[in-house]
């Protein structure tokens, strides 16, 4: 593979994964809550 194309790999998957990170450390700080309206049942 050319340089070129092992850089924009790296930058990709930097992206990706920072990504994910990002969104895991959001969920631990602002957990989704369930609300209770959500039980399924009929109001």
């Amino acid at each position: 593979m050319s340089a070129a194309a092992v850089t924009m790999m790296c930058i990709a998957i930097v992206i990706v994964w920072g990504g994910l990170v990002a969104a895991i450390l959001r969920l631990r700080k602002h957990p989704d809550v369930p609300d209770d309206d959500a039980s399924g049942e009929p109001v």
